[in-house]
């Protein structure tokens, strides 16, 4: 259910505005989340709920996924930070997200996740955690599956570097 859940919203999300396009009477989706606070309050819950997933997380299948998440937890902090950033212009807030490894557009996450090799079925759960946190943070609905949208337009991105055996 959350895979067509996931689709569906992408696909409203790609033939949509921009979510940074408000109008004067409706606050930005930044704002409706609550901020920057609040965004990195879903981040940091987030990000630690990826780390102890199954599926995508220390136990995961996936062996650059597995090594990230037992080996490399000393950036995690620096990745908290960046998620935050990427989150907060995606969503129409003041800061500017300056990736690491640029991908081929300004928000682009590619190269950034080429080398995890990420399927599309561990892109979808991490879809879920996502989702999962949204809800622990209380995220309604409406600004709920707006995320998730666009977390999941960019999935082919993310998934760029998964090759089908």
């Amino acid at each position: 259910m959350m895979k067509s859940f996931v689709a569906i919203v992408s696909l409203l999300f790609t033939m949509a505005l921009p979510l940074q396009a408000a109008t004067d009477t409706e606050k930005s989706l930044y704002e409706r989340l609550g901020g920057v606070f609040a965004i990195a309050a879903v981040v940091d819950h987030f990000s630690d709920a990826l780390v102890q997933n199954p599926i995508v997380g220390k136990t995961s299948q996936n062996p650059a996924l597995r090594e990230w998440h037992t080996k490399n937890l000393d950036r995690l902090p620096g990745l908290k930070f960046m998620r935050t950033l990427w989150v907060c212009e995606v969503t129409g807030g003041p800061f500017k997200f300056s990736p690491t490894k640029p991908g081929k557009t300004h928000l682009g996450l590619e190269e950034a996740h080429r080398n995890l090799k990420i399927s599309p079925e561990e892109f979808d759960e991490v879809a879920a955690e996502l989702g999962r946190s949204l809800d622990f943070a209380k995220v309604p609905a409406r600004e709920k599956g707006e995320v998730l949208a666009a977390f999941a337009a960019h999935k082919n991105e993310v998934t760029a570097g998964y090759k089908t055996k």
